[in-house]
């Protein structure tokens, strides 16, 4: 049973948001610093990645944990009212994030999945990236394996 009316969980829900969302600017903040450049939800891209990398052919995603059905993760936690209504709608979440993979590797893109969860340990996600970024089709210049 949820412990808020049905109106108040409407406009708990009507407040999130797809995009900018505080993970995605960490992420966003995170790569900066990192000195690559991107370009924001391309929308003629499969999935409307959330940063885009076009000369390197990668994408990165920032997804949370309880919207893209993050498996094993602690932070997901399936909702106990309405069950049929959102187990419904995170699978089809799930499935259009594999298809939109699917399409984006048959176009040649690489792409990253960053869960939210993830951000935790910043340290580990930055090698997660660096490691992402090494194998690029073009190089940018930077040299990965020193740090500033």
């Amino acid at each position: 049973m949820d412990k808020i009316s049905a109106e108040q969980r409407s406009e708990i829900m009507r407040r999130v948001r797809g995009k900018d969302t505080t993970p995605e600017l960490a992420v966003r903040k995170l790569v900066y610093g990192m000195g690559f450049r991107y370009r924001l939800h391309v929308r003629d891209l499969p999935g409307t990645p959330d940063l885009v990398f076009r000369p390197r052919w990668k994408v990165i995603f920032v997804h949370g944990c309880f919207w893209h059905r993050h498996s094993g993760c602690r932070c997901f936690r399936a909702p106990k009212s309405n069950v049929s209504f959102w187990a419904s709608k995170l699978e089809k979440n799930a499935n259009r994030d594999r298809r939109n993979q699917r399409l984006l590797k048959r176009n040649g893109w690489d792409y990253l999945v960053i869960w939210e969860c993830q951000l935790r340990d910043p340290r580990a996600l930055t090698a997660r990236i660096q490691a992402f970024f090494r194998d690029s089709r073009q190089c940018s210049g930077l040299d990965l394996n020193t740090s500033k």
